[in-house]
């Protein structure tokens, strides 16, 4: 039996096939090409087309059949995994009302400052988990303030993989997971929040019914199915954010288990058996993918927004001549520490581990005399290691105390620059896997159909590719390095506050 992943990113959709009974990839492809751009119409502005969304996912899922490496009218179902904390708005057709506003979006970061002061702090701690901070209520939110016209036309609200999904069923489902990172979802009362929608003033007919996440969410609309050459069967049996997800597919499903991955954004996402909760907000908590109320599978996340983007943007700026894999290349004969040079990648919306401010990407102590593009790239590389160990550390603050990291072969982990610098930076031990959303999301719709009775059972074959392990001649300089990156951070917060 086949199943197809879809993972629906910032840049770019991915698809992958894969053979249930030996848990081999058939295919994998992306497309577009080129990384698709954020609209940004305003500072801190951060929107998507999901139009666009659904003409690429077709697009990649052709290109996928197109490898003639399996025939699609064996694929018995579809996964979904999705960037998370979007906001989409259909109207009674199911026709969007406006651009998505997506994950980086800080417009709303004072709209769920309000409501996390009026509400009170202990309560959203305790029922939500988080501030609303710039989460999808709180877009929701100001959808309702400053676009009344669109709101009033709104007939349901979705997350990205819950309009991916109905554009392939015409079904619009939504779960316990994707209520909890748009948090609207009491984790005290187990149920949808009276209080964030009574606060907000939003209608209950507004969300969609609630399933589990491995469920049937739909069968794909006939006219789809004969569009994209899938079997009139076939149907989509798991929906998951991107970083539950990438837990999900690197076999992350228990507490102390620790997956990460650094895309467009950088994050560590962290299992626990417990209501887990940042009293500052500055990493948060959502149901994970095996949560049940009578057994608590939470995933902490630590999110830094700036991450791979500002890799990206050293290539379109400095590197258009050259593949990620040369720039890699260049970066290798940079020393630790870049020769002085410190790089802040916190150029893509509010960082909630900075306390919901955005103090912008900055390059410091750069000396014209010195510093050439290995530099820059290096500590380009460094600049986000140690972002996640800024992050790590607040994690260590609350109770985490991970001694190894997954991650998949994927994004900045491909560099083993970066790899080095991030063990280096953590002090953490790093096992690399073979593997990526789009298959987790393949073998998330298996488990979502009972092709296996138990989520580990779609992992036997998992292979570690890789265990990086920290070098102790080189901790003391990452660490001096770290601390002198640390200083310089704390002073430019300092400086907004």
């Amino acid at each position: 039996m086949l199943f197809l992943g879809i993972d629906l990113g910032t840049s770019f959709v991915k698809v992958s096939v894969v053979d249930g009974s030996s848990q081999k990839i058939l295919c994998s492809v992306q497309y577009p090409e080129t990384e698709e751009p954020i609209i940004a119409p305003h500072l801190g502005w951060a929107e998507q087309d999901p139009e666009k969304w659904w003409e690429n996912t077709k697009v990649a899922i052709r290109k996928a059949h197109a490898s003639r490496k399996y025939d699609p009218k064996q694929i018995a179902a579809i996964g979904i995994a999705y960037q998370m904390h979007g906001l989409v708005l259909v109207d009674k057709s199911q026709n969007v009302l406006r651009n998505a506003i997506i994950w980086c979006d800080s417009r709303a970061v004072a709209i769920g400052e309000q409501a996390f002061h009026d509400i009170g702090k202990e309560y959203n701690l305790t029922h939500h988990l988080n501030s609303p901070g710039n989460f999808t209520a709180s877009k929701l939110s100001w959808i309702r303030k400053n676009e009344p016209d669109i709101y009033e036309k709104i007939d349901k609200i979705m997350l990205p993989g819950d309009y991916l999904a109905m554009r392939l069923t015409k079904e619009i489902t939504c779960t316990i997971s994707s209520l909890s990172e748009g948090v609207f979802w009491d984790f005290k009362n187990n149920c949808l929040s009276s209080v964030i929608i009574n606060y907000f003033g939003f209608n209950t007919s507004l969300f969609s019914d609630i399933r589990p996440v491995f469920a049937n969410h739909g069968q794909v609309d006939d006219t789809v199915a004969l569009e994209l050459s899938l079997s009139n069967r076939v149907v989509v049996s798991y929906k998951a954010g991107d970083q539950p997800n990438n837990a999900l597919s690197l076999n992350v499903l228990e507490p102390g288990e620790v997956a990460t991955t650094a895309g467009t954004s950088g994050v560590i996402y962290g299992i626990s058996d417990r209501l887990f909760v940042d009293k500052q907000s500055r990493v948060n908590t959502f149901a994970h993918v095996n949560y049940a109320i009578d057994k608590i599978r939470t995933g902490v996340l630590l999110c830094i927004n700036g991450a791979g983007i500002m890799y990206s943007w050293a290539k379109r700026n400095m590197g258009q001549d050259l593949s990620y894999t040369a720039m890699n290349s260049i970066a290798s004969h940079a020393p630790i520490g870049s020769g002085g040079l410190r790089v802040f990648p916190f150029g893509n919306g509010n960082e909630r581990m900075l306390n919901d401010q955005s103090i912008g990407a900055q390059i410091e102590h750069l000396d014209l005399n010195r510093h050439g593009r290995a530099h820059i790239l290096k500590a380009i590389k460094e600049g986000v290691a140690f972002s996640f160990r800024y992050g790590l550390d607040i994690m260590r603050e609350n109770g985490l105390h991970p001694q190894t990291i997954r991650a998949g072969n994927s994004n900045l982990f491909l560099s083993e620059v970066f790899q080095q610098d991030f063990v280096g930076a953590t002090g953490v031990q790093l096992d690399m896997y073979e593997n990526d959303g789009s298959v987790g999301a393949a073998l998330g719709a298996a488990i979502g159909v009972g092709y296996y009775v138990e989520p580990k059972e779609a992992f036997t074959g998992l292979k570690k590719i890789k265990m990086i392990l920290p070098d102790l001649d080189k901790r003391d300089n990452y660490e001096q390095v770290y601390q002198e990156w640390k200083t310089l951070l704390l002073q430019k917060i300092k400086k907004r506050d």
